[in-house]
């Protein structure tokens, strides 16, 4: 036993050594020079000061937060190696969360963010918070279900707060400046808070994945010990419903109930979480793309992260997991071809050259991609119904609304409602295909 021990402390002491080698060759940080050899002097690189006359003055950034980051990493792979017992104790495990939480939350703020104090500790603040909540979801206490959905609140304001406390920040700065530096006050404004929002976006997403997981394992340990009483019992199970039982893809009406009782907060921070980060995510790809329609096949699939939850979505369980994902998509589609055909219609309203009279052009160009956006809508609405229940549509209906995807994907002037009309036709033929796969297993389970 005491062989194996060595062993393991060996292989985990050469993980975190090749872990702080590869780390310090990638994120070199700074050392000082009595800590480094040169054996050729002669081409030792000189550290002169760039030229201000050719570079202008540039604020430099503190090259020591990268310590931090490094550290923080290394106790992290400590953390999960378990050369750091973090999981044997509770007060080493608050300890190392808030250790965390601070040197994240002061590298950001000492690379990212470096005016204001307030700033600063609402920032810090933050960090501790989420680390707080991401330690003890993944490694409960007996008091973490009373108190991490109060840390979740906390964190939730305290984002909304930071966001306006950037820009009261920069706002004080830009009354003392001119009118050229208050130009670039605001620029450095937009920036931050796109900045901010992008951590934002991360947090929530990493507190849904991580309930997303917790949740996961929480079902399948219950499913075991439910099996494995039945077994000392001496039930006989059978070994085709045994496998069926370990699918963590199976709701298990039981699992879900006995979650609920012991801690259904999980499942309702993971939903908001999710829903927080799928927003922020909306908002940023119209900041920065201007409402791209490519990226919402990338962010529609933040949504599969919602849980089951017997308070605020009682019908959704496992079978409609995906009906979240092609829902978003279709009204995102919906209304931006909405929005971008009535953004062309104002344009050319209000340009001189076409108008919106009887019979003129502007008004064919309106009526037509209207009525080309309304067809393309009944196969998303059917599909999207039977995402939710896999019903089994008539043929005649999808043959009857199929065909009115074709004039929106060939004479439409506008690409969001091409793309609706060819996502469509891909809805009409998956729908088809699984029903026919739905009613050949049912009619073998007969």
């Amino acid at each position: 036993m005491f062989c194996i021990v060595v062993v393991q402390s060996a292989k985990r002491t050469l993980v975190l050594v090749i872990a702080v080698g590869v780390l310090l060759i990638f994120m070199q940080p700074p050392v000082p020079e009595t800590w480094t050899f040169w054996w050729d002097k002669a081409h030792m690189p000189e550290r002169a000061v760039d030229n201000v006359a050719i570079y202008g003055a540039l604020a430099s950034k503190p090259a020591w937060p990268t310590w931090l980051l490094l550290i923080t990493l290394v106790a992290s792979l400590a953390a999960l190696t378990s050369a750091l017992p973090i999981q044997n104790s509770v007060e080493l495990r608050l300890f190392y969360a808030i250790g965390m939480g601070v040197s994240v939350g002061v590298y950001i703020c000492a690379q990212f963010f470096s005016q204001g104090a307030l700033l600063h500790a609402l920032l810090v603040g933050a960090m501790v918070c989420a680390s707080v909540f991401m330690v003890f979801t993944h490694l409960p206490s007996a008091s973490s279900p009373h108190f991490l959905p109060w840390v979740f609140f906390l964190l939730v304001p305290l984002c909304l707060v930071i966001y306006v406390a950037e820009g009261q920040v920069r706002f004080q700065a830009s009354d003392q400046a001119g009118e050229e530096e208050r130009f670039v006050v605001l620029l450095a404004l937009e920036g931050s808070r796109v900045s901010l929002l992008g951590l934002y976006a991360a947090i929530f997403l990493a507190i849904a994945l991580e309930i997303k997981l917790k949740l996961a394992s929480l079902i399948r340990d219950k499913i075991f010990e439910k099996t494995s009483g039945r077994v000392a019992r001496g039930a006989h199970v059978p070994k085709h419903h045994l496998i069926q039982q370990h699918k963590p893809s199976i709701p298990n009406t039981f699992t879900v109930k006995k979650l609920a009782a012991e801690g259904a907060w999980m499942p309702a921070i993971g939903n908001v979480a999710t829903l927080l980060c799928f927003s922020i995510c909306l908002v940023l790809n119209i900041e920065l793309t201007g409402g791209s329609d490519r990226s919402i096949f990338f962010l529609a699939p933040i949504l599969l992260l919602l849980n089951q939850d017997t308070n605020l979505s009682t019908g959704f369980g496992d079978r409609q997991r995906y009906f979240p994902l092609t829902t978003a998509i279709s009204i995102y589609l919906i209304l931006s071809g909405a929005f971008r055909l009535g953004t062309e219609v104002w344009h050319g309203y209000a340009n001189s050259d076409w108008g919106l009279q009887t019979g003129g052009p502007g008004l064919f160009y309106l009526v037509k991609n209207a009525v080309l956006l309304l067809l393309t809508i009944p196969n998303h609405f059917l599909f999207n119904r039977f995402m939710w229940d896999y019903m089994k549509q008539s043929d005649y209906i999808l043959m009857l609304t199929t065909p009115l995807n074709l004039p929106a994907a060939i004479i439409t002037d506008i690409v969001s409602i091409r793309a609706l009309a060819l996502l469509g036709i891909v809805y009409a033929i998956g729908q088809s295909l699984v029903s026919r796969h739905i009613r050949i297993s049912g009619m073998k389970f007969i």
